[in-house]
């Protein structure tokens, strides 16, 4: 027999998968075009979820059945190894950081291909054996491992004595968390006269995001600013305004019946962390309790988990 495909090339080809495309629409014609040739493989995959999942879903299924699969396996390896154009990327806001994390992934990649000779000579050498699954969860990244990093990630950040370094470093934290969900987001950029946090795309929505994580409640006049950035966009844009620390009484009873934005603060952020509520569910959910109550505020701990 062949030698072993290790784990951790596989999971080098989940973080390749999940970075080349952003858009999940052409992350599914990719996928699709990927494996024209094994429908039953795509038709099993669920595309509802974030890329990373799905990526981890189809690498596993992969892994599960070597003997069947190897042959693909190492046509998807070589063939992303070799990529050096990302068309989907260039196309968005934040391209010169999307394009770095697609290169990165392709050339972790790459080494493992060239670590294995036959990867890229004779895919008949392969070997049909599978390493133990414990061993392919211990290594490769996935979705669960990235949630965990975010995790301690904010609680470092909520155990800074500098403040000030904390509130900026959340901003980042904030944009991988709504990468892992697949929200599309992108960094902060200026409109004329003002600045914006970012954004996010969800379920054909687009909200503008401002972010802050002070010392106390975020106040009504805040809020009311951050009301009048959203309306100036056109009357179908939405917003969403974390705050950590919360949002004041005064605020949330002037945005308690009608809204251009919906809120989350610290413990929502909780919430998802620990994986009581996916971040898009999440999402959604403000958003409906919105459009029916016309109120902003809508904390998880209220919602029926």
């Amino acid at each position: 027999m062949g030698k072993k495909i290790r784990p951790d090339a596989y999971g080098a080809l989940t973080e390749a998968l999940t970075t080349i495309n952003w858009n999940k629409r052409e992350y599914q014609d990719d996928i699709r075009r990927r494996l024209r040739e094994h429908p039953d493989l795509f038709a099993r995959l669920d595309f509802t979820t974030t890329k990373r999942e799905t990526s981890a879903q189809l690498v596993n299924m992969l892994m599960a059945d070597e003997n069947r699969y190897r042959e693909l396996s190492v046509e998807l390896m070589t063939d992303i190894s070799r990529m050096d154009t990302f068309p989907n990327l260039t196309k968005q806001t934040d391209a010169q950081d999307l394009l770095a994390q697609a290169r990165s992934a392709v050339a972790s990649l790459a080494k493992w291909v060239s670590r294995h000779a036959d990867i890229a000579e004779e895919r008949e050498r392969f070997s049909a054996e599978l390493e133990a699954r414990r061993d392919q969860l211990a290594r490769s990244r996935d979705f669960t491992e990235v949630l965990g990093e975010l995790t301690q990630e904010f609680m470092r950040l909520h155990g800074m004595a500098n403040r000030q370094q904390a509130g900026l470093e959340f901003e980042p934290f904030l944009h991988r968390l709504f990468s892992l969900f697949d929200l599309e987001p992108t960094l902060a950029y200026k409109l004329k006269g003002e600045q914006i946090d970012g954004a996010i795309y969800h379920e054909t929505n687009h909200y503008i995001v401002e972010a802050k994580w002070l010392a106390t409640t975020v106040e009504a006049e805040h809020m009311t600013n951050f009301d009048g950035k959203v309306r100036r966009k056109g009357k179908n844009a939405l917003g969403l305004l974390v705050s950590v620390n919360g949002f004041s009484s005064g605020g949330k009873d002037i945005f308690k019946r009608g809204t251009s934005f919906i809120t989350m603060d610290g413990g929502d952020l909780f919430c998802v962390l620990e994986g009581r509520i996916r971040l898009d569910e999440l999402i959604a959910r403000k958003l409906q309790h919105a459009s029916r109550t016309g109120d902003c505020f809508f904390p998880a701990s209220e919602m029926d988990l």
